[in-house]
Parts: structure tokens; sequence; C-alpha cells
């Protein structure tokens, strides 16, 4: 049997895990509930919430793919007893991946796209309502969206079929470097603006009266709520890069680097966005209108804004294709363990897979629209992103959590062993309550509320 990949480094680890939680939600997301939330009392929910709920499903994900040497599709099936049958979500894991690309490969082709029109000065001489039609006609042309959907999954499973340490470890520590390096100097720009002061007291001061107005238990739960999200757990995506790296540091210490990277960004994220706004006295709104038609405006009236505007673009890009990358090795590695195939076959057959699993997402803004997807948002891409982060994602993280604590399972013993195998923070036996039956309620919470939330409230 030919050995398992290893990768290079511990940083490449720490960037490629990082790179997978690091997505656009951290943008375009993380800012806009922090500042609605009541801003520094928001953020400290969301700190508080990312280690109690994170950071241990996180482990566990970790756990599971360093002890079974397997990608999350037959990592189960190594660690469980015989005749059991936790493997059936290693499946389900595999099916989560796949979902995930077939709306994410589209919106990180909107942010090709306009890096391509900042760069190029389309943007140039638009007024702010010429800037929103700018968006609203590239939804609406399929061959746009379709043409840059392929070039990311084209350049995602060129990379990942180089290899691990050739391919994904090279590139995802080269791009996320960039990043983060990218991400301070646009955030050290927005802190020169003349409404700095007031964005960042906005954004970083408790406002515990604006927490009221929204409802202090609706805030709470938000904080929860993006706290689990963010960092994509649930659906195997870091069960993977647990397979491929040594025995010299536990996990509980390395998904606290992760988690603090990732929440890095988000902060950052803030810093870039509200002073700007507040400058210009735009509201930070949420998603897409955000990214797409409030900061196209802003780099439009600030000086030198082409090339703040194509930078932060190119922040955008690298953002989504960190997590691009990271779940199409988890992919090809799952089919290659399934099929036996080597990688260049794997790659070769998800290129077209995905860019077939990928044009619903292209076609539901045009072509296939449809009012009755109104419910989950209006089009293809909001039913595919409520079936992962309302239901995969939670109930994924539950399936990982229960087999690391329940004596059904693998078992709290021997995840704990492995857990604290290596130097650093170790998991502790008094965790053992909280996790097997506190934790899971949380998460079960979160799940209902979700539900609740699309179709109820």
């Amino acid at each position: 049997m030919k050995e398992r990949e290893k990768l290079k480094s511990r940083m490449g680890f720490i960037l490629i895990s990082a790179g997978c939680a690091i997505g656009i939600g951290n943008v375009w997301k993380f800012p806009y509930i922090a500042g609605k939330g009541g801003g520094g009392a928001f953020v400290l929910c969301y700190l508080i919430f990312l280690v109690i709920l994170g950071l241990p499903v996180m482990t566990m994900e970790f756990a599971v793919g360093r002890a079974s040497q397997k990608s999350p599709v037959k990592a189960y099936q190594a660690l469980e007893k015989p005749g059991q049958k936790w493997h059936i979500h290693g499946y389900i894991t595999v099916i989560g991946c796949y979902l995930l690309m077939m709306f994410y490969t589209t919106v990180s082709g909107w942010m090709l796209h306009y890096f391509y029109l900042t760069a190029t000065g389309k943007f140039a001489g638009l007024d702010a309502d010429q800037v929103g039609g700018v968006f609203n006609e590239m939804l609406s042309q399929p061959l746009v969206m379709a043409f840059w959907m392929i070039v990311v999954v084209a350049i995602g499973i060129f990379v990942c079929s180089r290899g691990l340490q050739n391919g994904l470890e090279k590139i995802t520590k080269v791009m996320m470097i960039a990043l983060l390096a990218i991400m301070v100097v646009l955030a050290i720009n927005s802190i020169m603006m003349d409404g700095a002061a007031e964005g960042l007291k906005f954004y970083l001061i408790p406002d515990f009266g604006r927490m009221k107005e929204l409802g202090i238990g609706y805030t709470i739960v938000t904080a929860m709520n993006q706290a689990f999200f963010t960092l994509s757990l649930g659906i195997g995506a870091m069960a993977i890069f647990g397979s491929y790296i040594g025995k010299e540091r536990s996990l509980l210490g390395e998904s606290a680097n992760i988690a603090i990277l990732d929440t890095f960004v988000a902060i950052v994220s803030g810093l870039i966005i509200f002073p700007a706004c507040f400058t210009f006295g735009v509201s930070p709104t949420s998603g897409p209108s955000l990214i797409f038609i409030t900061l196209p405006n802003i780099f439009n009236h600030i000086p030198m804004g082409r090339l703040w505007g194509s930078l932060f673009f190119i922040f955008m890009t690298f953002a989504a294709f960190s997590t691009v990358l990271a779940v199409f090795e988890n992919i090809i590695s799952c089919v290659m363990e399934l099929t036996g195939w080597s990688r260049k076959k794997s790659s070769l057959v998800n290129l077209f897979g995905i860019i077939l699993l990928s044009l619903p997402c292209v076609l539901g803004y045009n072509v296939w629209s449809w009012d009755g997807f109104s419910i989950f948002g209006g089009a293809v891409l909001d039913l595919e992103d409520f079936l992962v982060s309302n239901i995969l994602l939670p109930l994924g993280s539950l399936v990982y959590l229960l087999f690391c604590t329940s004596r059904y399972g693998w078992g709290w013993k021997n995840f704990k062993a492995e857990a604290n195998t290596g130097k650093g923070f170790k998991m502790q036996e008094w965790m053992r309550v909280y996790l097997s039956y506190i934790l899971p309620l949380m998460i079960l919470f979160i799940f209902g509320y979700g539900i609740y939330d699309k179709f109820f409230a």
C-alpha cells in the first residue's frame, strides 16, 4: 500500500486549515452582524462561543482524521467497532463538500470578475445606481458567470492535482500570507480616512443599547451561529488535514491557532469596512450588496481607488480560493480512496463533475430563476447554502461530537489519547461532561433555531 501523503510543515497545516475556515462569510457577514449586534458586545459573545463551540468540534474532526489516517469518507470505518454504522456519515461529508462547491465556485467567480472590472477601470465615472446595475447585469449573464466559475474550478483542480506539498501546500502558503498582508494594508488605509474614528467606535466599543434594540437573545444566538459556522465544521473539510499531519503537536492547541487566524481575518475585515462606510455615509449592509455595490462606490470616491479596489477584490478572491482549494483536496482524496484512482485521474473526473454540478447555481439567477426558491432567499444558491449551513454543518458536527464522546462510537478515551498526543494544550478530563451532555444540546439548538428562523420566524 502506498504511503499516505503528508504536509511538509506545521505552518502549511495551520495556513491550509485556516484557509478552509476563512471564507467570504468572514468578510461580508461578520462586520455587518457585529455592528448591528452592538459592536464590541457582539465580538465578545462571538469569541466566547468560538472557544466553547468551535474549538472542541474542530479538535474532534482533526483527531478522527489523524487517528484513522484516512479521508473523511473512510475515517469512520477505520475507527468504529465492527457492525457499527457511523461510516454512513462519511459518505454524507463528501456530499456536503460537493454541495458547498456547487455554489462557492460561482461566488468565487464573482470575486474574480469584480477584480477584472475594478483593475480595468470599468467602474470609473459610474454613479451609485450604475454601480448597483453592474451586479444585476452580471447575474443576468449566464455565460459571464459560467466563464468565471469554470476558471475557478480549473485553477483549483490544477493546484490540487499537483499533489499535496507541491500543489495545495505551496500555493495556499503564498496566498494566505498575501491575504493577511493585503488585509493589514487595506485596514491601515481605512483607518486613515476622515470618518474612521466614528466607524471604529460603532464597530469596537460595546453598545448594549444597540444590543437591546435587536434583542439580547437574538444577538447571543447570532454570535453563536457565526462562531459555529465560521470554521466550516461538520462536513469533514478539517478531518482531511488531520490525516496529513504528524503526532508532534496536540490537536487542541492547533485548533486554537486556526481559530485565532480565522478571527483575525473577521475582525480586520470590519476595520477595513466600517471606517470607509462612515467616511462616505454609506450603510454597512450585509451580504452581496456590501461587497458588490457599497464598496465599489466607496473605491470610486477615494484617491487611488482603482488600486485599493483591485487589492480588495484580490483579497476577497484569495479568501474564497483558500476554501475552494481545501474542499477540492477533500473531494479529490475521498474519490481516490473510494475508487483506487490516481490523484491525476480523480482530479480530471472532478474537474468536469464540479463544473456540471455548479451550473444550476449560475443558471439559478437567470435561465432557471423560479419563485419557489423565495423561501430560501430567492435563488438556487440560497437553497444550496441552506442545505449546507443549516442542515449538514450542524448535524455533521453533532455526529463527530457523539462519535468522539460516546462509548457507542470511538469513545472519549480513544479521542482524548489522540487529541493529547504531542506538545501543546490538552483536553482535560473535566471537559468530558460538558462535551458529552451540554455541547450536543447547544448544537441541536443551533440546528433547530436555523430551521425555525428560515421557515417560521
